[in-house]
């Protein structure tokens, strides 16, 4: 069994037409076909509509020189 990702083009009519790797014997084999409900132009207008991610940016000045993030230095030998 071999998995192929490639592009079909759908004609009006319902059929598709795809271009197989030259590795696959000619003759007949039996195929799954997956289609997505959207078409890649519409999947295309859909990315680029996105707007970019904007992040907030909270300026806290300098950072100490002996500030530790270590869980030990945060939290008590409870955990708390």
């Amino acid at each position: 069994m071999k998995t192929i990702q490639t592009i079909a083009t759908v004609t009006a009519d319902g059929k598709i037409s795809l271009q197989l790797p030259t590795d696959i014997p000619a003759g007949e084999h039996q195929v799954v076909v997956i289609i997505d409900e959207k078409s890649l132009v519409e999947n295309e207008v859909i990315k680029k509509k996105r707007p970019p991610l904007d992040f907030p940016v909270h300026n806290c000045g300098l950072v100490p020189e002996n500030l530790s993030l270590r869980r030990e230095d945060m939290y008590d030998d409870w955990g708390r």
